[in-house]
């Protein structure tokens, strides 16, 4: 009999290992019920997809077609399930954004109330599969099993953001798709797309061509750490064209991504300024598109010209995006122009403005307002509290969670992005060992540990923290394979920080996962950081 237990016990502790290997999905699931056999998927596999949204069975067909050479066609179901098969059902019961997954050996059930939980779904539901999956073109010899569990699962955050900064530095469109891609793959619904900077205007406007055929242009571009005073002596530039952009908001579409522009102001404004100085306070100054890094001096002159110069932009851009949020930055703008301008003291004492921070705040309402005109939520860097707080706002609190804390307790929403555990421009392990970067040190654990609401916000204020994003500044990132490698696998921490409820986060288990999972990224060519790997040994 004691033998018997004991091989009971190795049996129940070897099934236990078994089934906590075999998931190894990221973000971790809100539930997940381990169950025994797989789900073989084969030639004679069928795809029963919901009439309501095909799009999602499409794309888990065409991946299975990809790696197989299948041609198999995605079967348009009704409600009855069909045995052998990989069926869409559709239940009012579920969150937007949540998704049931029950597999069996019989069959294979995804359940969503929407098209987007459904995608949500599909991507657990790959990455279930084996990592092979995720490769190009037809994989040889293996067998596509799916080990058997029923999840339960929806995201804990609705805003849940990953940003790219492409005014230092330029992507392509390939790569911006690719971004999106892994952007879905890890359950975010966000894209932060930084398309102004002081150094690269990086987005067609019809109504002003000189933006970029001056402002995305920069003569040069500094060489080493800020301050090195070197340069290359090599013109630098790029920027979307507006039927570029349109291309990739409907590819972003299609995998449940909507993208947040930005367009910077009343800093961060060099590169606009160099195209139409007489927007700046220095009408008479030579403005050139910004070469290194850093905060410019030369910023938007609040004049009503200006204004109206920063509403016909938007009003493209808002044409362009059909998402809800517009960001205009408002970060990071020195006042020594606004000080020494004699037009911004006087229009300071006509509106009864005591500095030049409520002056911003002035500035910043105008644009706030012109946005809700158009029915669209203007978001802002933590900086646009100073002076007092628009009232139509949505602040991203970037220096720490003070202003994330402030802006939540006068019942504004707040996206958390604070430096210090969201900046992947930071090192993510010795400065010796690694790449040039922006400093800092951000490792992967550190990411992990990132928690959104902050203890000094009562549970109704809490309500007003939308999610998190984390943010990717390009200055040291020349190429997309050092973005990939500064973004990943601490993207995957911050989506799962994102998704997951903090009772279902363990580090220890993130990192076992993870390692089955960059495998997964590997497939997918993804130039991923090997340092947390040193870190498990």
């Amino acid at each position: 009999m004691k033998k018997l237990i004991f091989i009971l016990s190795i049996w129940a502790i070897s099934f236990g290992v078994f089934a906590q290997n075999q998931y190894n999905i990221i973000p971790v699931p809100q539930k997940l019920e381990a169950q025994t056999g797989v789900f073989t998927v084969n030639d004679k596999t069928v795809i029963v997809g919901n009439p309501a949204w095909i799009d999602v069975a499409e794309l888990l067909n065409t991946q299975l077609n990809t790696v197989n050479s299948w041609n198999k066609k995605v079967v348009i179901g009704s409600a009855k399930l069909v045995k052998g098969a990989i069926q869409f059902v559709q239940d009012e019961s579920i969150a937007d954004e949540g998704y049931k997954l029950d597999v069996s050996p019989k069959q294979v059930i995804i359940s969503a109330k929407t098209a987007k939980g459904a995608f949500y779904g599909v991507q657990t539901l790959l990455q279930l599969l084996p990592t092979d999956i995720f490769k190009e073109g037809k994989v040889e010899a293996v067998k596509w099993t799916i080990p058997c569990c029923k999840i339960e699962d929806a995201p804990r955050y609705s805003y849940r953001g990953l940003h790219l900064d492409v005014g230092r530095h330029f992507s392509p469109v390939s790569f911006v798709k690719k971004y999106i891609d892994l952007i879905a793959l890890h359950k975010f619904n966000t894209f932060h797309w930084h398309l102004t900077e002081d150094q690269g205007w990086r987005i067609e406007i019809k109504k002003y061509p000189k933006l970029t055929q001056i402002g995305s242009v920069r003569k040069e571009t500094l060489i080493g750490k800020y301050g090195s005073g070197k340069y290359d002596g090599k013109e630098y530039g790029g920027f979307y064209t507006q039927e570029e952009v349109k291309e990739v908001i409907a590819y972003a579409k299609k995998k449940y991504v909507t993208i947040v522009p930005e367009i910077e102001m009343p800093g961060h404004a060099q590169a606009a300024l160099a195209a139409y100085p007489e927007y700046g306070c220095n009408q008479d100054k030579i403005y050139q598109v910004h070469t290194t890094w850093g905060v410019s001096n030369d910023v938007f002159c609040p004049r009503e010209e200006t204004v109206t110069f920063l509403e016909n932009v938007l009003t493209e851009v808002i044409d362009l995006f059909p998402g809800q949020y517009i960001h205009i930055g408002g970060d990071e703008c020195p006042k020594d122009q606004w000080k020494s301008s004699r037009f911004c003291q006087d229009l300071m004492k006509k509106e009864g403005l005591k500095d030049e921070h409520e002056l911003q705040s002035y500035f910043i309402r105008r644009i706030d307002k012109f946005i809700t005109s158009k029915g669209r939520k203007m978001i802002g860097w933590d900086e646009i509290l100073e002076g007092g707080l628009s009232p139509n706002a949505t602040v991203m609190s970037w220096r720490g969670e003070e202003g994330g804390i402030m802006a939540a307790k006068q019942n504004h929403d707040v996206i958390m992005t604070p430096g210090s555990h969201l900046y992947l421009d930071h090192y993510q392990a010795d400065p010796k060992t690694e790449p040039l970067a922006i400093g800092g040190f951000l490792p992967l654990e550190k990411v992990y540990s990132y928690e959104p609401a902050p203890k000094e916000l009562t549970a109704e204020q809490k309500k007003f923290i939308l999610g998190l994003q984390a943010n990717v500044w390009t200055e040291y990132m020349q190429t997309t394979n050092q973005i990939e490698y500064m973004v990943f696998p601490r993207a995957c921490a911050v989506a799962e920080v994102a998704w997951s409820p903090s009772s279902a986060r363990n580090y220890v288990d993130f990192t076992n996962r993870l390692k089955t999972h960059i495998e997964r990224l590997g497939n997918l060519k993804v130039n991923y950081a090997k340092s947390f790997l040193a870190e498990k040994k």
